[in-house]
């Protein structure tokens, strides 16, 4: 079981908030290769 764990990230607009929240969450193994490859087609 994973712990639950609350993130706030805090930025300008276009900044890449959401592109480093996504690379953090793949990282620490929140979001498997098969479902990054779904996107991508």
């Amino acid at each position: 079981e994973k712990t639950h764990l609350n993130v706030v990230v805090i930025g300008h607009v276009d900044s890449g908030k959401s592109t480093t929240t996504g690379h953090l969450i793949y990282q620490c193994g929140g979001i498997d290769k098969r479902t990054i490859e779904k996107f991508e087609k």
